[in-house]
């Protein structure tokens, strides 16, 4: 996909978040009987505005990174005595407080609606959690896991699929304390509970990945080394190889599964092979030389033929379908799941458990919706769910500047029975204005290293 393709869908997911955002704070502003004077999508000039019979300026401004709504508020400038009671400092503790948190609520809403559609219309699918294989030395093999075991729950919580088990496992990163695995062999009705003592694990790694970490690689199904393409101009194309041509040996070595013919080649850049292939019931003998491909300091070989998908055994495809009720219900569960994880990972990075690498900022949220726009309107609905939930929880962090820091303020007045001094808020936006601009340096700058 083409940076222009890349940052049109960017964009697109920054507009219909900051909009839903901004909408929340909006509706339920007027419905308090503030006065709002602008709503307006992006930063800088206005490019485009209306008017409302309210009087709201409803405008498109030149930067789209964001948004806000403007109200009536004293603290920015005179206000007509005849619209005080309009006045968003005016209002109860418990208005300012419901219109603030309303822009965060709106970004959980959003995600309910969109996992609900998503979850009705294509259900959930996955590939049963069985392993492939077992890193000796590992934590796997400390927890006594065995190939060919059904992983069944990981600390308590079942695990349908492989997606369940990296969720599972993604929460434990940088902990310490046991780890506790349900398993079961095939065709057994048995259960068998195994455990292992973590000491920070994976802390402090960046881009950590759970189950190369745990040590265990999923059970993928005997593949053959059929082409299903093959690229123009690639080593496989110069030696004569068509799509359909299934590979029986290399240099007089059997090759009886997909999986050796990759081994095979990456082991050999730059060296040529000798392939005998089967094309329509008979025998081809090919030779080709695999192009030498540098990527993280390593250099493996490539022929430029991609293989035919196999199939996988029914009784290891996992499925869910949803009614209108129980899609709803899921969804509502899956924004909750999802908000606790991004707190438990905000957490994490606090205390040092998981790398500050780890944080992304604006280019790798652009490289992702340009990726999940790709793969089809499903993922970049899922995608923008995500990042919605991730959006309200952010705006929800004790942060000046955030809605969590005025919900801060709101309820320190609450307590003790008058505002927070000005004096005081404004220290606090100055501080909370550096650690957010902060923040974002350090995710533009993981950003860039990442490139």
């Amino acid at each position: 996909m083409g940076i222009l393709q890349i940052l049109f869908w960017f964009f697109v997911a920054i507009i219909v978040l900051v909009t839903i955002h901004e909408f929340g704070h909006f509706y339920v502003a007027r419905r308090c009987g503030v006065k709002v004077l602008r709503f307006s999508v992006g930063f800088g000039k206005v490019l485009l505005r209306r008017y409302d019979k309210s009087g709201t300026e409803y405008a498109l401004s030149a930067i789209p990174l964001g948004g806000y709504v403007k109200m009536l508020d004293e603290r920015e400038g005179k206000v007509d005595p005849a619209e005080q009671h309009r006045a968003f400092n005016r209002q109860s503790v418990a208005k300012r407080i419901a219109i603030v948190l309303a822009g965060p609520v709106a970004n959980f809403i959003l995600a309910i609606l969109v996992f609900w559609v998503l979850l009705v219309a294509s259900g959930e699918r996955g590939i049963a959690p069985v392993i492939g294989s077992v890193t000796p030395n590992s934590v796997a093999a400390a927890a006594n896991l065995e190939v060919g075991q059904e992983i069944l729950a990981v600390d308590g919580v079942p695990t349908a699929s492989w997606q369940s088990v990296q969720r599972q496992l993604l929460r434990r990163l940088g902990e310490s304390g046991p780890l506790t695995f349900t398993t079961r062999y095939p065709d057994s009705s048995l259960r068998y509970q195994s455990e292992v003592e973590l000491d920070g694990w994976l802390r402090g790694v960046a881009e950590p990945e759970p189950l190369s970490g745990l040590g265990v690689k999923p059970f993928v199904p005997q593949v053959a080394a059929i082409a299903a393409e093959v690229s123009p101009d690639s080593p496989a194309a110069s030696a004569g190889l068509m799509p359909g041509d299934k590979i029986i040996a290399a240099n007089d070595q059997s090759i009886d599964s997909a999986r050796e013919w990759i081994d095979y080649v990456k082991a050999r850049p730059g060296q040529s092979i000798e392939v005998l292939v089967e094309r329509e019931g008979e025998t081809v003998t090919l030779s080709m030389t695999p192009a030498a491909i540098t990527e993280g300091g390593e250099s493996f070989g490539r022929v430029g033929m991609a293989i035919a998908p196999g199939q996988w055994p029914e009784d290891m495809l996992r499925t869910r379908e949803y009614s209108l009720v129980s899609g709803f219900v899921a969804g509502v569960d899956k924004t909750w799941e999802t908000s606790a994880f991004v707190l438990l990972s905000v957490k994490k990075l606090i205390f040092g458990e998981i790398s500050t690498k780890n944080l992304s900022g604006a280019i790798t949220i652009a490289k992702v919706a340009g990726s999940e726009a790709e793969n089809g309107w499903r993922s970049f609905l899922g995608f923008l769910a995500l990042l919605s939930v991730s959006l309200g929880v952010f705006n929800l962090l004790p942060i000046p500047v955030l809605d969590g820091g005025h919900l801060m303020y709101y309820l320190v007045e609450v307590v003790k029975g008058s505002p927070v001094s000005e004096k005081v808020q404004a220290v606090g936006y100055q501080l909370g204005l550096v650690m957010v601009i902060g923040l974002t340096i350090l995710a533009l700058y993981n950003d860039i290293m990442r490139l």
